[in-house]
């Protein structure tokens, strides 16, 4: 199953990549990103493919150092809701807690366990993914935004006491030390961030219980991310479809894989791409219809079809009446039934 990321992860990669002298379009095609994702934080990307990006930058730029640099210029706002329920905790103890319980929201391959005793409290980060151990540049992003998040609830002063890395020492090891201001271990067991439990009981000035309570009901209700390859697909094909480019060539993109894998693990799931794509384009195409100012030409070239007439053949033939009768109230059903999994194929 593919890892899914937050494309909002990528949002100051075109800054990073220019002041290291790449053109961050071309990279990107490299590894096969959409370019498109760079405009919309919110879309899901594989994690492969990031990682991919991020190593083959390194690497072309000779800046070993990249995934720092990414991370120096991140924070909270890359996190989207996750970082904004983190802001309003009453505690720094309970920001950590409550971004360990969300981060999978923002990323469904990492995991973040806090460990506590008496003196220190330890912040491990696990990476899923089919290798042992996650590449160094993409360690680098993850642990160095958590260093930046609990940074930016404390103020710049703040250093943790250690840091533990599980890749061996890098050629420069001062600018690890110096980014994250303490000792840094390499060749560690776990890829971690030491602190001291006494900074747990630290109050966030600017948090507020009431939006801290609103954002948890609202992130409680969307915390349980797609897990199969029938509700990942679906995500992505609700997103490229209001913005009307949905194929399924552009679908295999965010998930690094080609069209055949998408065909294969669908079919496997009792399912189709067309049946998903049939399903949301229905519930698409009421919301654009109901508005009678938006011309039907426009509204047929964003769900994807040749013609404005190729779009009112599929409508009759879905809804069981023509979109003018629709528009006047003469409609057989009032929403699209989906297709369920089990018969879509």
């Amino acid at each position: 199953m593919a890892d899914l990321i937050r494309s909002a992860s990528l949002s100051y990669y075109p800054e990073v990549a220019r002041s290291v002298g790449l053109d961050p379009k071309q990279m990107m095609r490299k590894v096969r990103l959409p370019l498109a994702c760079l405009d919309e934080p919110d879309t899901p990307i594989a994690v492969t493919s990031m990682r991919r990006l991020l190593e083959l930058s390194a690497k072309s730029s000779g800046a070993e150092d990249f995934g720092l640099r990414l991370a120096e210029r991140g924070g909270l706002t890359n996190f989207g809701t996750v970082g904004l329920i983190v802001r309003e905790q009453a505690t720094v103890g309970e920001a950590i807690e409550a971004f360990s319980r969300f981060i999978h929201v923002h990323h469904d391959g990492m995991r973040l366990d806090v460990a506590r005793n008496k003196q220190t409290v330890t912040i491990t980060v696990h990476l899923r993914g089919s290798q042992p151990t996650a590449p160094r540049q993409s360690i680098d992003m993850v642990l160095g935004s958590v260093h930046r998040i609990i940074q930016s609830l404390f103020g710049s002063d703040w250093r943790p006491l250690e840091v533990h890395l599980r890749y061996p020492p890098p050629h420069d090891r001062k600018r690890c030390r110096a980014f994250f201001g303490c000792r840094v271990t390499f060749n560690a067991d776990d890829d971690a961030i030491l602190l001291s439990a006494h900074d747990m009981e630290r109050r966030i000035p600017s948090a507020h219980p009431l939006v801290a309570s609103y954002l948890r009901k609202r992130i409680e209700a969307i915390e349980t991310r797609p897990s199969s390859w029938e509700e990942k697909v679906d995500e992505i094909v609700r997103i490229l479809l209001a913005n009307g480019d949905c194929t399924v060539e552009r679908v295999a993109e965010y998930f690094a894989c080609t069209r055949r894998t998408i065909h294969r693990h669908l079919a496997e799931a009792g399912t189709s791409f067309s049946a998903i794509l049939d399903a949301q384009r229905a519930d698409l195409a009421i919301q654009l219809i109901d508005d009678p100012g938006r011309p039907l030409a426009g509204i047929a070239a964003q769900l994807g079809f040749s013609a404005q007439s190729a779009m009112a053949r599929w409508f009759r033939g879905r809804f069981g009446c023509t979109i003018t009768e629709w528009r006047r109230g003469m409609r057989p059903q009032a929403r699209p039934a989906k297709v369920p999994a089990a018969t879509a194929a």
